[in-house]
């Protein structure tokens, strides 16, 4: 019997990356996963079919967290085909570095909506949604929220934004018997840090150079810290940021 056996999990951009990781992970841990995506359904019909294969159950279901009708859609469909949900991962964002002189309202608006608006009114559903035993909320943030480099004030806002959040929620919904907890992940090789000349770059070999453990992370560097917090293992860490990023603070 694996560690999340019996729960209905909602991964949130899980198309690709650190949230198709965490969900092939939680369908091995025996939870039925739902792969929420915005626009790539190739990348979520081909992380269903990778847990399907191995016996899990999966489907996927699209949608835009910033839009409330979508989100209210997403947890319907997941409670259709498997019942309430009873995890949550916040893991849907998107993150452009930019200078000072080179903010938008457009590029503010966009991460803001996504990344912290997002989480908001997922987290609202899932606690709607969540039965009388409650939860596990995980939300994704970054340690950019410690590490601020340079070029990223949008972005670091936001993840600022997550750190805080998860405080509030884990008191406001505590009484739920739901629990709010942060993953702060260091850079990561994905399909959006490759595509995006991240990996491979200057900026690159400046992490690794100020991290301890010496390379960046993979997703499966991230999944297990994920099926952690989702599983009772971490049934008394409510409020928390478990920073996974190789020691770069």
């Amino acid at each position: 019997m694996g560690k999340l056996t019996g729960k209905v999990a909602v991964v949130t951009g899980a198309s690709k990356g650190i949230g198709a990781g965490i969900a092939e992970g939680f369908a091995a841990e025996g939870a039925s996963v739902v792969v929420n995506y915005a626009s790539s359904r190739e990348g979520a019909d081909k992380v269903v079919k990778a847990i399907t294969d191995k016996g899990g159950k999966a489907i996927a279901v699209q949608g835009s967290v910033d839009k409330l009708g979508d989100v209210e859609r997403l947890f319907a469909e997941t409670e259709k085909a498997f019942g309430p949900a009873n995890i949550l991962v916040n893991n849907a964002g998107v993150y452009a570095f930019s200078p000072l002189e080179g903010i938008t309202e457009a590029e503010f608006h966009r991460h803001f909506n996504i990344n912290v608006l997002g989480l908001l009114l997922a987290s609202q559903a899932a606690a709607k949604h969540f039965g009388e035993n409650g939860g596990s909320i995980i939300n994704v943030g970054s340690i950019i929220s410690d590490t601020t480099p340079a070029n990223s004030s949008i972005y670091t806002a936001t993840k600022g934004a997550v750190d805080a959040i998860t405080a509030v929620l884990a008191k406001e919904l505590g009484p739920k018997k739901i629990r709010v907890n942060s993953l702060n992940p260091g850079l990561v090789v994905t399909e959006g840090t490759q595509t995006g000349g991240v990996i491979g770059s200057d900026f690159e070999g400046e992490i690794v150079k100020n991290t301890p453990l010496g390379r960046v992370g993979l997703p499966d560097d991230i999944t297990p810290a994920a099926v952690f917090l989702a599983s009772d293992d971490s049934k008394w860490i409510t409020g928390d940021l478990l920073k996974v990023g190789g020691g770069a603070y």
